[in-house]
């Protein structure tokens, strides 16, 4: 084999067992340099733990048998699919990057270390594609939406100099127009010479940037080839059933309108350390049994949005309405009636767990606090509410750490229901799922949709109630499911109205910028 060919990193045989059960098993994978190597399944097929036994990390307590080789050593830089677990909550994102910059200019006299340290984080910051660098820089992690912090972490792992890259759903919560960002970087860093290990979900993104891929499902190799084969000539079951359900979306109900809103936006201005204005809202209005879907690209303001609803962002002026009362801007200072009404379900389900307690007793919990019922009564209730969204009765005793980040999602859902919310905001609820859990879930929503009270099964749509949607995502596609669209560009509401009209007759530049992108990535292309 030539120094050409000669991979930069490689798996032969690798089985990881957990109490006696295979969660990767027999799993061969070869990076080669320059390259673009994708590993794509669903949810617990062994993605992760694959990528992660290239940076020599495994499960605690995992038992591990095969072998794992890097020629020539050197670094393997690692891009999470949760940033938020690897990001010091108590250092600004300069901090973080400094530290890794500093060691690189050692070499040169005191006085110009800290101006060439500066230097290399802002190209790799640029190089992540994440715009105003001074600023966010300043911000500490919390501050950042969640595709800023994954461009954050993605910059530290450039900063490193590693030879190979190990991407796990770099695109998770990222719209359109920064997925063909990252799409591009990462293939100007594969042409530079350096490995890229692409864990996705994103078959769109695969598609457009993979030159190899393999398709795992419960710890196996089950389909391996070309990108462009896979697409085309799919062999096995499952690498079919993947592709059928990219691009499916179940209908909602349509709903009726009422002339009272459920929920209203009164010139809303939001900020970030007491000066710096993110989200301007003048109105917006969600009526009783209605999906409004939020969109726009990576730090347009749409989570600050659905923070300012659900009381957990005060930093605001304006007003926000439930049943045409305003709702205090604190959680703290709401009732317990009002908390129950406005529900939040968080991009990082696994962060919003504590890691300790089984998974059942917290969905409970919430039925206990808000809505004071028995515990034996709210544990039969979340059990059964569980069950209907999918989570096996096994699953729903573990611990979140046990879990999938599909089974999570479903649990943090579960937990939402049991306060039988009127509003229930979901925060990219669907990113980072593969397309069959995708579709999943969204079956759920649109369930869900203007039932009396947010109970499965149990809607009463037509008492004049319904259970209203908030769905905050970049995916176009998941969009499809709201009744309406509002479209979020630089903190500011660019274009709201019926999600079909939009969809198919966009009439603001960004929004037009956002669906053709779309369809470049439906279409495998990168520019």
């Amino acid at each position: 084999m030539n120094q050409e060919t000669e991979p930069v990193a490689e798996i032969r045989g690798l089985r990881v067992e957990i109490d006696g059960r295979a969660i990767v098993d027999g799993v061969n994978l070869r990076v080669p340099p320059g390259k673009v190597t994708a590993l794509v399944g669903a949810s617990g097929s062994g993605k992760t733990t694959t990528g992660l036994a290239l940076l020599g990390e495994y499960p605690a307590g995992a038992r591990v048998s095969g072998e794992v080789r890097r020629p020539g050593g050197g670094p393997v830089g690692y891009v999470p699919q949760h940033p938020a677990a690897v990001l010091n909550p108590a250092r600004r994102a300069g901090a973080l990057l400094d530290d890794i910059a500093r060691p690189q200019v050692r070499h040169l006299p005191r006085a110009q270390r800290r101006t060439a340290a500066r230097a290399l984080v802002l190209r790799a910051l640029s190089d992540a594609q994440l715009p105003d660098a001074e600023v966010m820089l300043r911000r500490h992690p919390h501050q950042l939406s969640g595709g800023q912090q994954q461009r954050v972490v993605l910059a530290q792992a450039l900063l490193l100099g590693a030879r190979v890259i190990v991407a796990d759903e770099p695109t998770t919560g990222q719209d359109a127009l920064t997925k063909g960002r990252i799409v591009e970087q990462l293939a100007a860093v594969a042409a530079r010479g350096i490995a890229v290990v692409l864990l996705s979900h994103d078959l769109d993104v695969v598609r457009a940037l993979a030159d190899e891929v393999l398709v795992m499902r419960a710890g196996r190799v089950v389909e391996s080839g070309p990108a462009v084969r896979l697409w085309t000539a799919p062999r096995h079951e499952w690498t079919r059933r993947l592709l059928d359900e990219r691009r499916a979306v179940p209908p909602v109900a349509t709903n009726t309108i009422r002339n009272q809103p459920t929920l209203e936006v009164r010139d809303l201005t939001a900020v970030h350390d007491r000066r710096n204005v993110v989200l301007r809202a003048p109105r917006l209005v969600l009526h009783p049994g209605e999906c409004l879907a939020v969109v726009g690209r990576s730090g347009s303001g749409k989570t600050t949005l659905a923070r300012c609803l659900a009381g957990l962002h005060r930093e605001h002026d304006g007003e926000v309405l439930l049943d045409g009362t305003p709702l205090p801007r604190s959680l703290r200072h709401r009732s317990r009636s009002q908390l129950a009404a406005v529900q939040y379900v968080f991009q990082d389900a696994r962060a919003a767990f504590d890691e300790h307690r089984p998974v059942l007793d917290q969905v409970a919990r919430t039925a206990v606090r808000l809505r004071g019922i028995g515990e034996r009564a709210a544990r039969d209730e979340a059990s059964a509410t569980l069950h209907r969204l999918g989570l096996p009765a096994e699953a729903a005793l573990r611990r979140p750490g046990a879990l999938s980040g599909g089974e999570l999602r479903r649990a943090a859902l579960a937990r939402a229901l049991l306060a039988r919310p009127r509003v229930l905001i979901c925060d990219e609820v669907t990113s980072g799922l593969d397309t069959v859990t995708r579709r999943g879930i969204l079956d759920v929503l649109a369930g869900l949709v203007g039932e009396g009270d947010g109970r499965l099964g149990e809607g009463r749509a037509g008492e004049g109630g319904g259970l209203s949607l908030v769905l905050v995502t970049h995916d176009l596609d998941t969009a499809r499911l709201a009744h309406r669209l509002a479209v979020l560009d630089a903190g500011e509401i660019v274009e709201q109205g019926l999600a079909q009209r939009i969809l198919t007759e966009p009439r603001h530049p960004f929004t037009i910028s956002l669906l053709e992108t779309t369809e470049r990535l439906e279409a495998g292309t990168r520019g």
